[in-house]
């Protein structure tokens, strides 16, 4: 008996041990020649190895432009494995949207292509990237084993670029951090939003300016309402084929913002607006009360200094 149960403990550890680190990747199909990795609405942790994020590609007649390569070297070689069993066609272009973690720690699985992003995108990763980094292993664990910043080598500016056989339209927003690189790809009608749409899952808000945020999701829920729109790929969250993600981002932020601007008018502390509970319509919602409490942590003080010194 006891010899069965150290066999079955064995194997047990065995199957949840450092060996594993499966990401489990599978190309969900979004359009025509558009495929999408839709990761967990959790928070990163040493279950999920901060697959938490989406990422994406597509297939053009010459290659392979992929967007956005995950939080660590070993999402991103999983990633290019799950790639080639879709098309053994070359990797020619990869796009950083944005320069948060789970967006591009993945990039030293694609070394030896081109890795473009917008200036400030680049900049942003090589100044933070390293902390980032560290703040995932922490977090992660050896999921992130062997991963190492890599920046991105070209710059990207909006307008239409050729690439792979394929014409995308690059889309220059910010809001969720300094520079968000939305990606249209022309032939299918596909939107990649980047961090500025979250689906089913609270937004973070760790570089946010919300007002510019607005403005990009007007200009993203205009792009929807262009001919040929097909579907939109968050962030976080399941694809969409409609506005109704970038709406319930809206809401969030409002809510997050009126609730914030009414707390330091009547003199709330930072305590105090901590406690204060989720309306009914957000209970529940993945990430929802974690989320909240990071960006009163964020955004609070600002609210506080404003309600001072109104219109400094």
């Amino acid at each position: 008996m006891k010899r069965l149960l150290f066999v079955l403990l064995a194997l047990l550890a065995g199957g949840l041990g450092a060996d594993d680190f499966d990401y489990r990747l599978v190309a969900q199909p979004v359009a025509g020649d558009v495929y999408a990795f839709i990761g967990k609405t959790e928070d990163f942790d040493t279950v999920n190895g901060g697959n938490i994020v989406n990422t994406g590609f597509i297939v053009g007649a010459e290659g392979i432009v992929v967007i956005d390569s995950g939080p660590s070297l070993r999402y991103g070689q999983q990633m290019r494995q799950a790639i080639a069993r879709v098309s053994a066609k070359p990797v020619l272009l990869v796009i950083n949207t944005h320069h948060h973690p789970d967006h591009f720690l993945g990039n030293q699985a694609f070394a030896d292509v081109p890795i473009g992003a917008l200036a400030d995108t680049r900049q942003g990763i090589a100044r933070d990237g390293d902390a980032f980094a560290e703040n995932l292993f922490r977090m992660s664990g050896n999921w992130m084993k062997g991963t190492e910043v890599q920046v991105p080598n070209r710059t990207l500016a909006a307008g239409r670029l050729a690439v792979a056989g394929r014409s995308l339209r690059l889309v220059a927003l910010d809001g969720h951090t300094g520079a968000d690189l939305v990606v249209v790809d022309e032939a299918s009608g596909v939107l990649f939003a980047g961090d500025l749409v979250f689906n089913g899952r609270a937004p973070t808000t760790p570089h946010a300016d919300v007002g510019h945020w607005h403005a990009a999701l007007d200009r993203l829920e205009q792009l929807t309402r262009e001919s040929g729109f097909a579907a939109l790929v968050p962030g976080h969250g399941a694809v969409a084929r409609d506005a109704a993600p970038i709406r319930q981002t809206r809401d969030w932020l409002n809510w997050l913002t009126d609730g914030l601007r009414q707390s330091a008018r009547a003199g709330l502390d930072m305590n105090e607006v901590l406690a204060r509970p989720l309306p009914a319509v957000y209970d529940g919602l993945p990430m929802g009360a974690a989320e909240y409490r990071r960006s009163v942590g964020h955004l609070f003080p600002a609210f506080e200094q404003d309600a001072l010194e109104p219109g400094r």
